[in-house]
């Protein structure tokens, strides 16, 4: 398309702003429609404030240990979660503001209010005042996300039935919290609360927590959770909850009793695709009632794309960001695609976790012939040096190519160091020709070429013969 283009973005979350850039990048005219704060959930409501409130929970673990490490402190490790709290909002703010500057810069038309297709071509804008703005565009890009479900069984109200938004803005550590739901958002939560010195309970359906990652690294998590006293009860539900004298009863269907002062709701999230027109636009909704899209991220109503969340693909922030910029590209004339091969992903629990690929399971439920490969964090003089022992790396592999299916890592910076792994599958590395790079010593990333090499049996810093 020519420099004329006006592409109409609804959704600034981090794949609506990240395609407004890229448009912009493009000599495309940009204008983006976006009811909350630029940065969508993940910036305001969910990664970057849960990172936050985190970190200053490890920082505090590694601070309990100072004495064995040699350092001198005065008096007991605690925390202020009011100061936690507005020192979180200021990061999220700034970045807000950055995001802002950013439109500035690329000369992007932001548009605070809600957004309603009229046709394929025209998007209504309604500002808070109620001033309507009707906008036309050469092209529409849909990144309205994701928002919290609502359960009959719990009723948010957001004092004392929450969600992980409200989770994130409580000033005062409650003395017991249950966390329904198990997987990433709910072991993220009882890390943080549990290291905050409350009583965590978490109630997951699925056999085991984190149900979606190897079983290895859910083995692990489990294990640290209960090391903070966190109450894991797994393979049951809650059938029933009560509230008395200002405390809640939930009743299991294990027949188990558990009683706490809130209750964080955190069972996945549900599409926003409600009141944005696609019905008279015709836009054709998935069996989940995610937006239906093709491999170019474009409906089946011409010109008009979808990205993030609503899709329903891999709901994650760096994957909206990354079909926000293929969608951009397609939409000038430049065919593109998304991989979703190779997808990396974080989990902020402590310890961490990083992963990419194949689980185990999945690798074998394909029929896939691997051979698999670990190292434990305790080989490595780097985690020794730096007092973080506790992880491991797993990379499975295919029999017949050697190339790398799936890499999962547990332990300090495990997120970060995921990367190695994720670029070697891109390329399509072999393990062996990641084990035979030479890796700077000492680092956390020697584990990466330790756990390749143990794909043969020839780890050398691993106590265990060949077979």
């Amino acid at each position: 398309m020519s420099t004329s283009t006006h592409i109409v973005i609804v959704g600034a979350g981090p794949g609506g702003y990240v395609a407004a850039i890229r448009a912009a990048q493009l000599d495309a005219r940009v204008t983006v429609i976006e009811n909350e704060a630029l940065g969508g959930v993940c910036l305001n409501s969910g990664c970057i404030p849960s990172k936050a409130l985190l970190s200053v929970v490890d920082l505090g673990e590694k601070l309990v240990k100072a004495k064995d490490l040699g350092l001198r402190l005065q008096g007991d490790v605690g925390y202020d979660l009011a100061q936690m709290v507005a020192r979180k909002n200021r990061v999220v703010n700034g970045l807000v503001n950055g995001i802002a500057t950013l439109f500035k810069v690329w000369g992007i038309t932001h548009i605070q209010g809600t957004a309603e297709l009229i046709d394929h071509r025209t998007v209504r804008a309604v500002s808070p005042d109620g001033k309507e703005t009707h906008l036309q565009g050469d092209a529409l890009i849909l990144a309205t996300g994701s928002t919290w479900p609502n359960l009959p069984l719990f009723p948010i109200d957001g004092q004392t039935i929450i969600t992980s938004k409200e989770a994130l803005d409580l000033t005062e550590i409650p003395s017991s919290m249950l966390i329904i739901g198990g997987g990433v958002e709910g072991c993220e939560f009882a890390s943080l609360y549990a290291g905050l010195g409350a009583r965590v309970m978490v109630v997951e359906m699925m056999p085991r927590v984190l149900p979606l990652e190897d079983e290895e690294v859910s083995a692990l998590i489990e294990r640290e959770l209960k090391k903070r006293k966190v109450q894991l009860h797994t393979g049951t539900t809650v059938e029933k909850v009560s509230r008395s004298n200002g405390v809640f009863t939930a009743v299991l269907s294990n027949g188990s009793e558990l009683e706490a002062d809130k209750i964080l709701v955190s069972v996945g999230r549900r599409f926003q695709t409600q009141g944005i027109g696609l019905e008279q636009v015709g836009v054709r909704l998935g069996a989940r009632g995610e937006i239906e899209v093709n491999e170019r991220l474009e409906t089946n109503v011409p010109g008009v794309y979808a990205i993030g969340d609503v899709v329903g693909k891999a709901m994650l922030a760096h994957v909206a960001s990354a079909q926000g910029k293929v969608a951009v590209e397609n939409i000038m004339g430049h065919p593109k695609t998304v991989n979703y091969d190779v997808i990396p992903a974080g989990i902020f629990t402590l310890p961490e976790i990083g992963r990419v690929g194949l689980t185990e399971r999945e690798a074998r439920e394909r029929g896939i012939r691997i051979k698999v490969g670990r190292f434990r964090y305790v080989g490595l003089g780097k985690a020794h040096a730096i007092g973080e022992t506790t992880g491991m790396f797993k990379i499975l592999t295919d029999v017949e190519t050697d190339k790398i299916l799936g890499a999962h890592i547990v332990g300090a910076h495990a997120a970060d160091l995921i990367h190695e792994a994720a670029l070697a599958m891109e390329v399509g590395a072999t393990a062996g020709q990641l084990a035979g790079m030479i890796h700077a010593h000492p680092t956390l990333s020697e584990g990466m070429m330790e756990a390749t090499e143990n794909v043969e049996g020839l780890a050398i810093h691993q106590a265990t013969k060949r077979t």
